[in-house]
C-alpha cells in the first residue's frame, strides 16, 4: 500500500501531500486548498481552477490590460474584452479594487463595502469575489492574473496595466496645463453611479468638485476663445450642479454683455447677490462687481450703435425715397 504523503500511482490521482512539501493555491472564491491541486481523479498537473499548470504560467505572465470605466455607470474590460458584471456587489468590488488596487485584507474590504451586515459581509464578499473571478474568466482571461486573492487578502495584481477613467480625468483638470475640454469628454457621471456603498463617497464628492472646476475653467475658456455660446452652455451646467459658484455667475454675465441685453445683464447680477445673500451671508466679490458694470457698459453701448444705426438706414432710406419722387 503506498504511503499516505506520496502519490498513488492508479488512474493519475494525487494524495493530499505530494513529494516536496504542501503546495498552496485558491479556489474560484479565493480560499486555499492545497496545492492548488484538484481533488479527485484528474490529470496530474491541473490546477484546480482548471487549465495545464505549464499553460497558466506561460497566460499568467502575458500583459494584461484592465480597463475600468466608473464615471457613470460602471463598465470594465480586460484585453479588450467585456467583463460582463452580474450584481451590484460584483460591480461594487471591483470598483473599490480598481481605485484601492493593493492587496487589503478581507475584513477590511468587507467593512468597508457592508459596513453594517454584521457577520454576512464575509459571505457577501466570498460572493461578489466568485462572480468578479467568473466574469473575468468569461472574458477569456485567467483571473489570477488580474486579482490576487488568498484567505486574508485581496488586491489586484501590481503586474497588471490598471487603465482607470477616474485617474485620467483627474489628472487631466488637475494638471498644469489643465485640460479641462478633453476631462469633461471623460466624465460621464459622478463615480459609481448606481451604487451606494458609503465607501465611495468621498471619492465621488471629490471628482464631482473636480468637474465642476473643469466646467468652470471650460466656460473662462471658451469665452476668451471667442465661444460666448459654448462658454454660457458650461456656466449654466456648473450653476445647475452648485448655484454659489460665483465664477459661473460672472461668466455668464460677461456673455450676457458682449451678446445680451441690459436686462439679462441685471437679472443674472441680481440671481447671484440673491443667492449669496441667503446662502452664506455674502456680497459678490469686487472683480464680479467690476465685470458687471463692464457688461452693463458694454450694453448700453451696443444698444446706443444700434440705434444710431437704425436711424442711419432710415434717413437713407427716406433719401432714395425723395430721390425717386
Amino acid at each position: 500500500m503506498p504511503r499516505a504523503d506520496h502519490p498513488v500511482t492508479d488512474a493519475g490521482r494525487r494524495s493530499l501531500r505530494p513529494p516536496g512539501g504542501q503546495r498552496t493555491g485558491s479556489d474560484p472564491l479565493g480560499n486555499r486548498v492545497p496545492g492548488g491541486t484538484r481533488w479527485g481523479p484528474g490529470p496530474p498537473d491541473v490546477d484546480a481552477r482548471g487549465g495545464d499548470m505549464d499553460q497558466r504560467v506561460s497566460h499568467a505572465a502575458a500583459p494584461v490590460e484592465l480597463s475600468m470605466r466608473l464615471l457613470g455607470r460602471i463598465s470594465a474590460s480586460v484585453n479588450g474584452r467585456e467583463i460582463r458584471l452580474t450584481g451590484r456587489h460584483a460591480q461594487a468590488l471591483l470598483a473599490l479594487l480598481a481605485l484601492q488596487p493593493r492587496p487589503r485584507s478581507r475584513e477590511a474590504i468587507a467593512t468597508d463595502l457592508w459596513p453594517d451586515a454584521d457577520g454576512s459581509s464575509s459571505a457577501a464578499l466570498r460572493q461578489a469575489l466568485w462572480l468578479v473571478r467568473g466574469a473575468i474568466s468569461a472574458a477569456g482571461t485567467d483571473p489570477d492574473a488580474v486579482v490576487e486573492a488568498d484567505q486574508d487578502s485581496i488586491g489586484l495584481r501590481a503586474c497588471l496595466n490598471l487603465d482607470l477613467d477616474a485617474g485620467r480625468f483627474e489628472r487631466l483638470v488637475r494638471g498644469q496645463p489643465a485640460e479641462p475640454e478633453a476631462a469633461l469628454l471623460l466624465y460621464r457621471g459622478d463615480l459609481a453611479e448606481g451604487l451606494c456603498h458609503e465607501c465611495f463617497a468621498s471619492d465621488r464628492e471629490r471628482l464631482s468638485d473636480a468637474y465642476e472646476d473643469a466646467l468652470a475653467m471650460a466656460a473662462q475658456d471658451r469665452l476668451d476663445c471667442g465661444d460666448p455660446a459654448g462658454a454660457r452652455t458650461a456656466a449654466e451646467q456648473l450653476l445647475a450642479r452648485d448655484g454659489l459658484r460665483e465664477e459661473a455667475h460672472e461668466t455668464l454675465i460677461r456673455v450676457y454683455g458682449a451678446t445680451g441685453s441690459r436686462s439679462q445683464v441685471h437679472r443674472q447680477f441680481r440671481r447671484l447677490r440673491e443667492v449669496l445673500e441667503r446662502e452664506i451671508g455674502v456680497e459678490p466679490l469686487p472683480e464680479t462687481i467690476a465685470a458687471y458694470r463692464t457688461a452693463l457698459a458694454e450694453t448700453v453701448e451696443r444698444s446706443r450703435l444700434s440705434a444710431a444705426s437704425a436711424v442711419f438706414a432710415t434717413r437713407r432710406g427716406l433719401a432714395a425715397f425723395a430721390g425717386r419722387t
